[in-house]
Formats: structure tokens, C-alpha cells, sequence
């Protein structure tokens, strides 16, 4: 999209981020032992394993488990429990990604606001460089995503500039669980 020239709101100030109060605050990290590890790795295989089936693999008792699932749910380190969908199958094949750049000065918060209200948003993240923000989108075709970018995201007010780039193919995500919790990234609590 061709930059457009706005200026920031007069209101505005000079700490375009002041205002993002609800983002996730890095967390200090959760003294984890190799159990909590073992069991993360388990759940991030199949999170609908049972406490059974998970304390029968760790040779433990099943009501330990549920109190050591139920502690790391309290710690914030388990945040819920999901399901994977075959986005072509569930009607929208395409994955798009969006940069984002915002008027100098202009309240961030405000267009991540407006931003995450669009039901296609799949993440959306603040990042450091000649952009602000990095959008994930699904869409089901170039018909919805033309329709999207004119009549929703490019009428935001904040918005300069932005970038698509369509995802030509997908990689399976890796398991980072297993690849961070079950190795040599490992470092000892103890």
C-alpha cells in the first residue's frame, strides 16, 4: 500500500506505547524439575491425555500428577489447552502476513485495539525495526483478503503503511516443547 500522510492525533505523545496496559508482561521463569518438564512434553504431544495415562508413563500416582498439572496451571506456565485445526479444510487456506507501520506518535494501543478486533487476526505482535506490528491473518481467498485490507484495516486510523506478504507454503510447526524442555536448552533448578 502506498504510505498515506497522516499526522499523529494532537493529543498524542512521544510514548506511542504508553498505553498498552493488557499486554502480556514477561513472567519470571518457574523453577521446573524434570517431572514438570516430562509432564509439559506429554501434554504438549497430546493434551488429551488422561492424568491416568500420564502418571502409568511416569510411574507416579495419578492424583500427583493432577497436583503437579494443577500447580503449573496456577504458575501461569500451562495457559489452557487448544486444538489444532487444517485451516484449508476449515475454509481459509491462506495465511497472510501483514506489517504494519503507525503514525509517528500515534497511541498504539488504539490500532492494536482496532486491530484485534478483526476476526481473521490470528497473532499479532509489537516489534522492533522499521515496522511496528507483525499481523497473521487467515483468509479464505484474494477476493477476502482484498475486501479486508481496503474496507477494514487500511480505513484504521493510525495506520501509514503496510506490507502483505501470502504464505506460499506451510512447515508443520516443530514441537518447541519438546525441543526446549527435553534437552541440552535444559538448564538445572537446582
Amino acid at each position: 500500500m502506498p504510505p498515506r500522510r497522516r499526522t499523529a492525533p494532537p493529543n498524542s505523545s512521544i510514548a506511542p506505547l504508553r498505553d498498552l496496559t493488557d499486554i502480556s508482561i514477561q513472567t519470571p521463569p518457574v523453577p521446573l524439575d524434570d517431572v514438570d518438564r516430562q509432564i509439559l512434553v506429554l501434554l504438549s504431544k497430546d493434551s488429551r491425555r488422561s492424568q491416568r495415562a500420564l502418571a502409568r508413563e511416569l510411574k507416579m500416582s495419578a492424583p500427583a500428577v493432577g497436583e503437579r498439572i494443577a500447580r503449573l496451571e496456577r504458575l501461569g506456565v500451562i495457559r489452557g489447552y487448544g486444538v489444532r485445526l487444517d485451516w484449508s479444510a476449515a475454509g481459509f487456506p491462506m495465511t497472510v502476513y501483514l506489517t504494519i507501520t503507525a503514525v509517528q506518535g500515534y497511541q498504539q494501543s488504539e490500532l492494536v485495539a482496532k486491530l484485534t478486533q478483526l476476526p481473521e487476526l490470528e497473532s499479532l505482535d509489537i516489534v522492533t525495526g522499521p515496522i511496528d506490528l507483525l499481523a497473521r491473518l487467515r483468509v479464505r481467498d484474494h477476493l477476502h483478503l482484498r475486501r479486508l485490507l481496503m474496507e477494514r484495516v487500511w480505513q484504521i486510523e493510525g495506520v501509514q503503511r503496510t506490507e502483505t506478504s501470502l504464505s506460499i507454503m506451510e512447515i508443520e510447526p516443530k514441537n518447541l516443547v519438546t525441543e526446549l524442555l527435553s534437552g541440552e536448552h535444559v538448564q538445572d533448578d537446582a
